[in-house]
């Protein structure tokens, strides 16, 4: 009895047969076996003419190689193969398996990946679909099977509104966002995961877990435009806000000038070697700190003088007071009270 051979091209030997070749043909099995399991293929679609908008993949027994012997195909060349016409991409009626596949043509022509013939549902990327599928040959009827694609678009388990959604700026009501088939998960130009929906995507919905719970629309806000280091913070009506990460002090390098405007939450080391130093305070926020050094222990010789802004106090005192600093190695952090006592040594 001679070998046979499954769907995708798997040699079935059998007692007897193959006699001296038997271990070249293991070594291919094996070999279309990872290729089944992993591969990788770039099928160009026929040129366009009489009969040819067709490509047929065929199974290639006992050997490497075959389009549809492979986990993931490509559909027209890596740099998008132009087409002029719609396209149909077959296979066998026998071949049961799942692929990996994308659409790389360009045109505004459909690609259809069906089986041979028969009646069975197939998948047609539209003119405007130019991406990734995953796809199922089930082989589940002798001349009709069906191609299944894999969608995130089943409604989950439960209630629709679990996830809700709209631009009210209140939570309650009917959600406008809600699994629906063909729109649930999608994934935009930007590689960004996002829920579709029709409206904007200003508001997420979080919902007690509670039925006598209170609820909140937690509205994410914009970027803090061109900035780092900032976190996400709750308010107490329920949005969130980015917030600067002022965790520590933010020490900056040595200040050598006659003249320094302090920023809050910054650190100075302080060189009064060759001159006198007036370090001016910013306009003060309750908590807000600045820390100050002695960076060559001089300010016994030339002394740091502390300015705070317009309006504004140091340790109680008036607007127009200064803290003059003569002692040499002298350190301290200032922090500000509020517009009563203004900033106050919150060290020395």
């Amino acid at each position: 009895m001679p070998s046979t051979h499954t769907p995708l091209g798997v040699e079935l030997m059998v007692t007897g047969e193959n006699a001296g070749t038997w271990g070249t043909k293991t070594n291919t099995n094996l070999q279309l076996i990872e290729q089944l399991a992993a591969g990788y293929k770039v099928q160009t679609l026929n040129a366009d003419g009489a009969g040819a908008n067709t490509t047929t993949l065929a199974v290639d027994d006992g050997a490497t190689g075959a389009t549809l012997a492979t986990r993931v195909i490509i559909l027209g060349a890596e740099s998008a193969q132009a087409i002029t016409g719609n396209k149909i991409v077959t296979i066998p009626l026998d071949v049961e398996t799942w692929y990996f596949i994308k659409n790389s043509t360009s045109g505004a022509y459909t690609v259809q990946f069906k089986y041979v013939s028969g009646s069975g549902d197939s998948f047609t990327w539209t003119s405007t679909q130019k991406d990734w599928r995953v796809l199922v040959a089930t082989a589940n009827d002798g001349t009709n099977p069906d191609i299944t694609e894999v969608s995130l678009t089943t409604a989950p388990a439960g209630s629709d509104t679990q996830i809700q959604y709209n631009d009210s700026g209140s939570f309650g009501g009917d959600a406008d966002l809600v699994w629906t088939a063909g729109t649930g998960l999608t994934i935009n130009s930007q590689k960004e995961l996002r829920l579709a929906d029709t409206d904007d995507d200003k508001y997420i919905g979080m919902k007690s877990h509670t039925a006598v719970g209170t609820s909140y629309t937690l509205t994410w806000p914009q970027n803090a435009a061109g900035a780092n280091d900032y976190v996400l913070t709750s308010q107490t009506d329920g949005t969130l806000a980015w917030v600067e990460n002022t965790g520590g002090t933010s020490w900056q390098a040595v200040v050598t000038g006659a003249t320094q405007t302090a920023v809050a939450g910054n650190g100075y080391f302080i060189d009064t070697t060759s001159n006198a130093c007036n370090l001016t305070l910013p306009g003060g926020t309750l908590g807000d700190e600045v820390s100050v050094v002695d960076y060559a222990g001089t300010f016994d010789t030339n002394n740091l003088t502390v300015t705070p802004d317009t309006g504004e106090k140091i340790q109680g005192e008036s607007a127009d007071a200064t803290l003059t600093v003569a002692t040499e190695r002298a350190a301290f952090t200032l922090a500000y009270s509020g517009a009563s006592q203004g900033w106050l040594l919150k060290d020395n």
